[in-house]
């Protein structure tokens, strides 16, 4: 009855389109009143508790510094040098649009952020380029998604907070399957443009265009080296290192290339602030939420339901993915995170699988809900952007899609993609 109520009314509730922080909190306090195993002041108390963390506070300084970072003029350099790689190839603006996707996302740790900043600027490029607008949208939201798999990842730190992991190993951990990811978008958008016949610019590539654009974008390429040079070389922490990165992200913008204005960080604060308090909500009733779900041992009947279908670890494995899969479809990141990584990570561990590297299939799996519907919160983003309708948006995202989850089928079943790096420090 308890399982019933608490997973019955939070479904209702998104049903009814409540946001999920709030129908993750009244859901549990629903089943609270009606088991009347835990005094109502449980909820209030795991809310608080939940965010009383050092490695949470990494959270609202790199949504911050990802904020000041979008506004102070780094995409377009980014772009600018990731065009001079490969625009000259056919389908090269697409395959830019993925790379710049890939270096924004190791400055701002969100897929949506990384739709806003890029695809502002590169939907209308590539449109004007010649490429199909609906193609130009599904690229940008389906790239985005690369924002929460390289690192700084958000949802890398509340794993590591939430399963007990390093969130400096889950950040290293994070490059090789986040360039995995980057090359299989690639590989599509390269097929796809070859079909259309999008050639690239006329251009030449040369060492010396090459040489200028990184110079430009010297400033925004320095940043991730800082933040996992300086976690991986016990420099700092990853809350540290998400400080040192507001304030880089602040002497970029306003001195070197003075296109973020004192006149403009009320609203980069205003904005980061929103975005904070939308994911500590979430943090916080998801938090409350699972702790409950511990309380009445639901995780570990649900883990040994699992173990009894199958002893087949193959067969386990790829249940649990289509499972994140799944939930990926409804729920977000973040919250998914709280709430299953309790149930699924004993039996990831039971089945041989090492904790940093099941983190990584979690995020990765997760990652492809951002183009999934009905919740596809990049699909709704790009759609702002672009104007076009969420149903033409997910046509054509559907082939990206595919590729991502052929990447993560890869990420799975090879290990060292997630660990070999870690390795090479110990």
């Amino acid at each position: 009855m308890t399982v019933g109520i608490l997973f019955g009314s939070f479904a209702v509730l998104l049903l009814l389109s409540v946001p999920i922080g709030i129908a993750l909190g009244i859901a549990t306090l629903l089943t609270i009143i009606a088991a009347d195993t835990v005094p109502i002041s449980f909820l209030m108390t795991e809310l608080v508790t939940s965010l009383d963390s050092f490695p949470i506070m990494a959270v609202p300084f790199f949504i911050l510094a990802g904020e000041i970072m979008g506004k102070g003029g780094i995409s377009e350099r980014l772009f600018n040098f990731a065009n001079s790689l490969v625009g000259s190839k056919t389908g090269g603006f697409a395959i830019a649009t993925i790379i710049t996707c890939m270096f924004f996302a190791a400055i701002s740790g969100s897929g949506p952020a990384t739709v806003a900043a890029i695809g502002s600027i590169m939907i209308p490029a590539m449109v004007r380029q010649g490429y199909d607008k609906a193609f130009a949208t599904a690229t940008v939201a389906a790239a985005g998604s690369i924002g929460v798999i390289i690192p700084p990842s958000i949802p890398m730190v509340i794993y590591g907070v939430t399963g007990g992991a390093s969130v400096g190993n889950m950040f290293i951990a994070g490059i090789i399957p986040g360039v995995l990811v980057s090359v299989s978008l690639m590989v599509w958008a390269y097929l796809y443009s070859r079909k259309m016949g999008y050639k690239g610019t006329l251009e030449k590539i040369t060492l010396k265009h090459i040489g200028q654009t990184f110079w430009h974008a010297k400033w925004a390429m320095v940043i991730p080296v800082i933040i996992l040079g300086g976690i991986y070389g016990g420099k700092f922490t990853p809350t540290e290192a998400a400080v040192i990165a507001v304030f880089y992200g602040l002497f970029v913008g306003l001195v070197l290339h003075r296109e973020l204005r004192f006149r403009d960080l009320p609203k980069v604060i205003a904005d980061s602030s929103l975005t904070t308090a939308t994911v500590l909500i979430i943090v916080g009733t998801a938090n409350a939420f699972g702790k409950f779900l511990t309380v009445e041992q639901i995780p570990n009947q649900i883990a040994n339901w699992m173990l009894g279908l199958t002893e087949n670890h193959i067969i386990l494995i790829l249940l649990i993915t289509a499972l994140l899969l799944l939930v990926g479809c409804f729920m977000d990141t973040i919250a998914a995170i709280i709430i299953l990584t309790p149930i699924l990570l004993p039996i990831a561990n039971s089945i041989g699988y090492d904790p940093v590297h099941f983190g990584i299939i979690m995020v990765v799996a997760l990652a492809i809900g951002f183009i999934t519907p009905p919740l596809g919160v990049n699909l709704f983003v790009s759609s702002g952007i672009s104007g076009l309708s969420i149903e033409k948006i997910s046509k054509a995202v559907i082939p990206f899609f595919f590729a991502m989850v052929f990447a993560l089928i890869m990420i799975v079943f090879i290990p060292d993609l997630s660990t070999w790096l870690i390795s090479l420090g110990e």
